[in-house]
């Protein structure tokens, strides 16, 4: 008797193969990064200084934006504030939608983001930069930026929970406009502001992809 050919499922680690390549990517991307900062590359450090030079000039010239910046970094985009719409929405998994385990998950992830970046930050222990007419100040090292990592893991993360939770086109439109405009917003307002160079923006942009990618990889693998 003939039997038919039934084509075989594809191994359950298949679905996890774009996830893979992308931390894979992010975390040689940021792994260079870090060395090149951390070794000084001249090349790279000429580069950020000539673009903070740049900017450090227009923000003095320019007042009103800079003290909008100003409010937006340190209040609408502050870590704490992104930590905090993290605590709310962990609370809105546990309680309306009974999703104690995401929510858990939620906490614990942009908890060891913030644990990475401020390891990061002691073993570079990179300067900040130094101007003689300061727009603003900020404290501890320099890479990567607090600020941008932390937005950065915080939208990814709710970005992805709008969307698995099944959303509207509509709200998740808004959320991927939000999210886009508040990470991009804080990198640029931290160099504007001249308390951090470009490539510490960068860094924190790709690491918090990279724990973004990770952590909702984990997310898939452990809890479909």
């Amino acid at each position: 008797m003939h039997t038919p050919h039934v084509e075989s499922p594809p191994r359950p680690s298949a679905r996890h193969r774009p996830a893979a390549v992308s931390a894979g990517v992010l975390g040689m991307c940021s792994a260079l990064l870090l060395v090149l900062v951390a070794v000084e590359w001249r090349p790279l450090t000429g580069l950020d200084g000539d673009i903070s030079r740049t900017t450090h000039r227009w923000a003095v010239e320019e007042p009103g934006l800079t003290q909008t910046s100003r409010i937006l970094t340190d209040w609408v985009w502050d870590p704490w504030t992104m930590r905090l719409l993290c605590a709310v929405t962990a609370a809105l998994l546990a309680w309306r939608f009974a999703a104690r385990w995401t929510a858990l998950w939620l906490v614990v992830t942009v908890a060891a983001g913030t644990a990475l970046q401020q390891g990061l930050k002691a073993a570079v222990d990179r300067a900040r930069p130094v101007w003689p007419d300061p727009v603003d100040s900020a404290h501890y090292a320099a890479f990567p930026s607090g600020h941008a990592m932390t937005a950065t893991v915080v939208c990814g993360l709710l970005l992805w929970l709008v969307h698995h939770y099944g959303a509207s086109r509509a709200l998740w439109r808004t959320a991927l406009v939000l999210a886009v405009v508040s990470v991009t917003g804080v990198g640029l307002t931290r160099v504007w502001l001249g308390v951090h160079w470009p490539t510490d923006v960068l860094g924190g942009w790709l690491i918090g992809a990279l724990v973004v990618t990770v952590s909702i990889w984990l997310h898939r693998r452990h809890h479909p």
